[in-house]
């Protein structure tokens, strides 16, 4: 389970190191791809078979299912770290989430998330209000 948040640096070839407690939870390789909000989503192998087994169940005839595989799917990469740990992360998808050198990693329970520091911070203040206020049971069951 990939839980925490984390500040590595982005190096001059595209590079970063994730936390060693996410390398152990991701494994010897890793699927990045676009995410919401202009982030990148990190899975590991396993988990992006998961996760496009369902995609593939999606029907055709929706318009926003097919979009939303487009975008998701068509930027997918698989990566597998060098023998210092690190990961590349394709220019195309840097270019999407407007990674810059400083980072922000967080775990978000399956997956690991990779977005611009600032983009990060600013997403974050924006939402702890509304987090911290929810009156409605957003995942059902669970308080």
């Amino acid at each position: 389970m990939l839980l925490g948040t984390h500040t590595p640096k982005l190096d001059e070839k595209g590079r970063v190191i994730l936390p060693s407690k996410f390398r152990d939870d991701l494994g010897p390789g890793v699927v990045i791809t676009r995410g919401q909000e202009r982030c990148l989503y990190v899975f590991s192998s396993a988990e992006f078979e998961r996760v496009y087994e369902r995609i593939r169940e999606a029907p055709l005839t929706n318009k926003q299912a097919r979009d939303f595989q487009r975008m998701f799917l068509s930027g997918a990469s698989a990566e597998k770290p060098d023998s210092q740990n690190r990961i590349t992360i394709p220019p195309h998808l840097r270019t999407y989430a407007g990674l810059e050198r400083e980072l922000v990693v967080t775990g978000v329970g399956a997956h690991a998330e990779i977005w611009h520091a600032d983009a990060w911070n600013s997403y974050a203040a924006g939402n702890e209000d509304a987090y911290s206020d929810m009156e409605q049971e957003v995942i059902p069951g669970l308080f």
